[in-house]
């Protein structure tokens, strides 16, 4: 099948490619449509990075949020991340979580350790 590459700039096009790149997912190596998954994978991440955009996820909100889940009051994450004061002044937002604060709430929530760091 022959196809024309053109940068995707709509959500119909967008489908399409998604659509096709589905269609030759496991295209194998040197072959044409292995070639054309390559290109499509490019188009195709490149709408997106243009396009579509992930809410962000407020890191405060997720202990929260897993706290409400597990019934948890705030003493219950000293073990975590530190002293009554630390807790606090994290769950205020007055303080950062720190890398190690985020590799034990990722270890304890059983999450990601990036979405309790910031990109700032």
């Amino acid at each position: 099948m022959k196809t024309n590459f053109k940068v995707i700039k709509t959500e119909a096009a967008y489908q399409k490619a998604i659509k096709r790149t589905m269609a030759i997912f496991h295209a194998e190596e040197n072959t044409p449509e292995a070639d054309e998954l390559a290109v499509l994978l490019v188009l195709v991440k490149d709408y997106e990075d243009k396009y579509i955009h992930l809410p962000e996820i407020d890191p405060i909100e997720v202990i929260k949020l897993k706290m409400i889940e597990r019934g948890m009051k705030a003493k219950d994450l000293e073990p975590i991340i530190g002293t009554k004061g630390h807790v606090s002044s994290i769950l205020s937002g007055r303080r950062e979580i720190t890398l190690k604060m985020a590799q034990r709430l990722r270890e304890y929530f059983h999450l990601p350790a990036e979405i309790f760091l910031h990109s700032a």
